[in-house]
């Protein structure tokens, strides 16, 4: 039987980004589970450290809807590690204030994530490792730097900040 088949004239980008994304996802994930994180706890930690920030604008920022952003948010209070609080500047507001005991677990998981990030780039000799992540850079903030609103949706990518 002959293959039907289309001939291929480009490499498999898509492919490529996603497994990556993936397998550097799924390492993050183990990683973090070790100090009983997920990646949207360390980033809703490390955000709201950053300075006073809502709920709603974590949310954003961490790509999660609403039942998501809730449902990390009560895991981070369980934990110990932040607290909802009115806002200072605003008292409708209601902030997300990380912990004393939020803070170390913070430092510690940005150790972890930056570890694993290094980790993957490591394997790559320094030439083509700059290559590459200033391709990336380029891509992301030039030609796909805005998604393109489909007739189903696609999941929005987590936004540089």
């Amino acid at each position: 039987m002959t293959s039907m088949a289309p001939t291929r004239t480009e490499p498999d980008l898509s492919y490529l980004l996603d497994h990556t994304s993936h397998v550097l996802r799924t390492r993050m994930a183990a990683r973090l589970g070790e100090i009983g994180l997920t990646a949207r706890m360390h980033c809703v930690l490390v955000h709201a450290l950053e300075e006073e920030r809502t709920q709603a604008q974590l949310a954003e920022i961490g790509d999660m809807d609403k039942t998501t952003m809730v449902v990390t948010v009560d895991a981070l209070e369980k934990a110990g590690l932040a607290e909802r609080r009115p806002s200072s500047t605003d008292r409708r507001a209601r902030i997300i204030a990380v912990t004393e005991k939020g803070a170390k677990v913070a430092r510690k998981s940005q150790q972890i994530v930056d570890s694993v990030h290094e980790n993957a780039l490591s394997s790559l000799p320094p030439e083509p490792r700059e290559a590459l992540l200033h391709a990336l850079n380029l891509l992301a903030t030039h030609h796909l730097a805005t998604p393109v609103e489909g007739p189903h949706g696609a999941r929005r990518a987590r936004q540089a900040k």
